[in-house]
């Protein structure tokens, strides 16, 4: 580490859990983060603030107007630009020595696979079950840390799975979900998917450095009415189509 990255990284490197070793983890590291949306958007700010080396940012949709309620990586400006594009030019104003790959179209199978295996972590900040399960599929398969998070209205969870072996995001949930529901149709309130995006890098940056056993098998639920966190011991499911419970 330079005599600069040490300074600026000074308070994460007193921590004895990160020290110069898990900071230079982190400069080393690769993390790759699906949707820049109400989630994506802490989780990248604080990884690159944290000192993450390379992000990866995956989103093809547009900044809209109705975004700038909780997106915080966008401004007003940035309305009609790619959420790619727009993250990556926050991301470069916060830490300039971050490598920042931004992709704006949709990612196939195979191109998603390769970007899998290449990143050291996965942050699923995507809004769909079907993107959810592909990622925990292909993460698993792959062996890649994946932190997955959610919020809508006033609820928010988060889980990362850590393979080899389970529990995986399937354990908790079924492929044959019958209704989804959305931002859209159900309204979340702002700082919630901050909470929750936040944990996302917290849980990546402590996976990153080394810190694991602790969040396997754990799901945290929030209730932000209630002000209240309930933390759920998360068993491997043995008829789990994607990790078999091992």
């Amino acid at each position: 580490m330079t005599p600069a990255q040490l300074q600026r990284y000074a308070r994460q490197v007193r921590l004895p859990s990160i020290g110069e070793a898990g900071q230079k983890r982190l400069l080393d590291s690769r993390a790759l983060v699906i949707g820049l949306g109400g989630l994506g958007s802490p989780a990248a700010m604080y990884l690159a603030a944290s000192g993450v080396g390379t992000l990866v940012l995956s989103d093809y949709d547009r900044v809209e107007p109705s975004n700038l309620q909780r997106q915080i990586i966008h401004r007003e400006a940035d309305i009609g630009e790619l959420k790619a594009a727009s993250a990556q030019r926050t991301l470069a104003e916060i830490n300039g020595e971050c490598r920042v790959k931004a992709i704006d179209w949709e990612l196939d199978e195979a191109e998603l696979s390769d970007e899998i295996r290449a990143a050291d972590i996965v942050l699923d900040c995507t809004d769909n079950f079907a993107t959810r399960f592909q990622l925990n599929r292909i993460a698993m398969t792959q062996g890649t840390p994946l932190v997955s998070g959610a919020a809508i209205r006033l609820e928010g969870q988060i889980m990362t799975s850590l393979p080899p072996g389970g529990p995986c995001y399937q354990c908790v949930y079924p492929e044959d979900l019958e209704h989804q529901e959305t931002c859209a149709m159900e309204g979340v309130l702002a700082p919630l998917v901050g909470v929750i995006g936040s944990l996302q890098a917290l849980q990546a940056v402590r996976v990153l450095t080394g810190h694991t056993e602790e969040l396997r098998g754990v799901l945290l639920l929030f209730d932000a009415a209630g002000m209240q966190w309930q933390r759920i011991r998360v068993p491997p499911r043995h008829d789990c189509p994607v990790c078999g419970g091992q």
